[in-house]
Order: structure tokens, then C-alpha cells, then sequence
């Protein structure tokens, strides 16, 4: 059935992300893809002649010149902030691919201008759109994995090699994005160690620590030189384990009514036993939509009724904010990051608090100083003095 008020969208780049979003907006009844900007004849050529519209064109400020409506970048991250910032300039509603920007400076300024403008931005972390996801995020809803002790997120690949930006700024945002989303909550504390082995100029392979505002405790493992395809997110709490798995589709969500528990304190020592709580495993239906067509027709219905993206300009700020602060760990030899506050971050109800990102939990932070100041353990963490390695990133 014909869609009335049919939006007319323009796309930045036919490259890997770009021509899944050819297809995509193509297949969207409420979307028109009017126009395309793409400078490679190569790219062109591998996608079928029936996605593309009459208007294609090499330059972006003459695409952004016609009647478009709104425009989805899919370019290199570089040209992320100079293209959206010329969109929006041009009154046009912006889905810009992961990363929002290369700086938070940048990420800021594209957010501040988006709500000024009264323009809908959004921000490609798919993820968040995914059913599987969504499944997590009601879960922890329930309580049923009692309290939230550690998560642990794998993205790991064979490539691919990003000409501008390391494997931390590729693949790391799909993680931190979806622990924004499930979490509600943003780290204080972040430390990465990474190495670059291929390009010495890009680390190829990344490992990042995030500590929480209430102690929680997130290791994020991003690597382009695995083998063996792995995307898995592990949320353990004190009560059940949930695994998700994106490479397993008919078992995608795993849950572990696994626990573990200390007895009464005996003996002279008061070693308190440990009973290990080993319990069926759960397989839940999730249902198999697909989630970039589901942020694009998100985008779309932001769009038509006025309302906040899932993945916002603001959700986009935070993930650069972080790393930021990773990178800056990853290539000072794993150094500690405190992740000050410095942004005025806007809220779920388009409020925005200073100091605290838009969170506020008691006796989490004060003048700087966390929970964690104890050194480490439950709430706390080491001092971070590390040795830097041979072949570590930034010698």
C-alpha cells in the first residue's frame, strides 16, 4: 500500500554499510530514496541497478541542494561530522553511521545543532535496535539476574582494516553503545591496552575497562585479526548468567540459572565455603526482524511525529566521550582515564543536568572521588600503575 507524505531521503555512500542501507531504504514504504551521493563508479557497480535512484551525483553539497528531506551517511568516519554538519545546516534530518564524530567537540556541536534547528539526528548503533537486545534490556527490567556483578562483550573478526580509524573506534562502539542503552548509565573509569601489529599507526586489537559509577565492572575485547567470527555479550549477576550470542541465531539468548554463594565463616581463617548453584539452561524465542531495517524505520517515524531517536545525538556524544578516553588510555600505554563529566548531557525526558551525564545515584561520586577509593575489590580497583609492553600502542 502507497504511503502518503512519503519521506525523501538522500544517501551518502554505496560502500559496505551504504549499499545495506540502499537496500534497506528501498524496501521501506514510507521512505523515498530520491537521491545518492556516491564519487566511486566501483561501488556502484556491485549493487543491483533497481535500488538506485535517477539522482546520483559525486558532489554532497548538490545532493543536499534538491528536495530532500533527510539524509543517511554511511561514508568513511572522518567525513561523518563535515557532512552532517552541512545537512543540517541545510534544514535536513541526519542518520549519520557509528562513530557520531571523531571528537566530542564535534559530537557536541552536531547534537546542540540538531536541537536548535528542531531536526531529528540519530545515530547508526544498530544494536540497540536489535530484538535480541531489547530482550536483555527487559531482563534486566525484571531483576531475574539479581544484582548486575560483571559484563564482558567480545567483537572479534578477520578485518576489516579501517583506513582512519583503529579497531577501538570500528567495533568498540557497537558494545559501548549497547551497555549505554542496558545500563542507563555511563563509566567513570576507563583503561584500554591494545597493539597494532599490521598498520603501526592503528592498533588492530583492544581491550578496554570500564568501571561504573555503583562499582560495576565491564571488559570490552575488540580485535580484526581473529579467525573466528565472535560477537558476544555475557551479563553475569548474582542470581542467573545471560549470554548473548549474535553468530547463533536459533540460540541466540542463553540464560544460566548459575550462581555462586559463601556459607558461614569457619574456622580460624574464616573461610566462608563457597556453594556453586549450577541450574537448567534457558533458550528464549527472539524474534529474527532485522535491525538496520528497524533503526531506519525508527528513523522515519522520528521523522514524521517529532520524537527523540533511541540513539540520539546525545547517546551518540556519550559513546564518543568514552572513546575518546579509551583512546587516549590505548595509546599512553593503558593509563587510567577518569571520564570527568564536561558536557551537559540531555536526559530521557530532554532535561539536561550538569556533572553528573545525566545520572545522579547517591554516594557514587564526589569532587572527583568514587566509591572505588578503597584501591580495589568490590567497589573498587587497583592503582593502575602498568609497564608498558613491547609492541604496545603509542611507544
Amino acid at each position: 500500500m502507497a504511503h502518503e507524505n512519503r519521506i525523501k531521503v538522500g544517501l551518502a555512500g554505496c560502500g559496505y554499510w551504504g549499499s545495506k542501507h540502499l537496500r534497506v531504504l528501498n524496501e521501506l514504504p514510507e521512505c523515498d530514496l530520491t537521491a545518492l551521493c556516491e564519487p566511486s563508479t566501483v561501488n556502484l557497480t556491485k549493487v543491483s541497478e533497481a535500488f538506485l535512484p535517477e539522482f546520483i551525483t559525486g558532489d554532497f553539497d548538490e545532493m543536499i541542494e534538491t528536495d530532500i528531506d533527510a539524509v543517511v551517511i554511511a561514508a568513511p568516519a572522518r567525513l561523518h561530522y563535515p557532512l552532517a554538519k552541512a545537512a543540517l545546516l541545510k534544514g535536513k534530518h541526519v542518520l549519520t553511521e557509528k562513530p557520531f564524530a571523531t571528537t566530542s567537540e564535534h559530537a557536541l556541536e552536531l547534537a546542540q545543532l540538531a536541537t536548535a534547528r528542531g531536526l531529528t539526528v540519530m545515530v547508526g548503533h544498530t544494536y540497540v535496535f536489535h530484538p535480541a537486545v531489547q530482550y536483555l534490556k527487559e531482563l534486566l527490567k525484571s531483576g531475574d539476574l539479581g544484582d548486575l556483578l560483571y559484563v564482558h562483550t567480545a567483537r572479534l573478526n578477520f578485518g576489516l582494516l579501517q583506513p582512519d580509524v583503529d579497531v577501538l573506534w570500528d567495533l568498540a562502539p557497537h558494545d559501548l553503545s549497547i551497555l549505554a542503552y542496558l545500563l542507563d548509565d555511563e563509566p567513570m573509569v576507563a583503561g584500554a591496552r591494545g597493539a597494532a601489529r599490521i598498520n603501526p599507526h592503528l592498533a588492530e586489537v583492544a581491550h578496554l575497562d570500564l568501571e561504573f559509577m555503583d562499582g560495576l565492572f565491564a571488559h570490552i575485547h575488540v580485535s580484526w585479526l581473529e579467525p573466528v567470527k565472535v560477537r558476544r555479550i555475557t551479563l553475569i549477576g548474582s542470581e542467573k548468567t545471560v549470554v548473548y550470542d549474535d553468530v547463533t541465531p536459533a540460540e541466540m539468548i542463553r540464560i544460566y540459572n548459575k550462581s555462586i554463594t559463601l556459607g558461614e565463616r569457619t574456622g580460624e581463617t574464616g573461610f566462608a565455603p563457597p556453594t556453586y548453584n549450577d541450574g537448567d539452561i534457558t533458550v528464549p524465542f527472539v524474534k529474527q526482524d532485522e535491525p538496520l531495517k528497524l533503526e531506519d524505520a525508527h528513523f522515519m517515524d522520528c521523522i514524521r511525529t517529532g520524537a527523540r531517536p533511541r540513539s540520539d545525538g546525545w547517546h551518540g556524544l556519550k559513546v564518543v566521550s568514552i572513546l575518546e578516553s579509551a583512546s587516549r588510555s590505548l595509546y599512553n600505554s593503558g593509563s587510567l582515564e577518569d571520564l570527568t563529566p564536561r558536557y551537559y548531557f540531555q536526559t530521557n525526558n530532554g532535561a539536561a543536568k550538569e556533572g553528573t551525564n545525566g545520572h545522579a545515584k547517591e554516594g557514587a561520586r564526589l569532587n572527583g572521588t568514587a566509591r572505588r577509593a578503597n584501591g580495589h575489590g568490590k567497589n573498587g580497583r587497583r592503582n593502575g600503575n602498568q609497564t608498558p609492553v613491547k609492541g604496545q600502542v603509542g611507544e
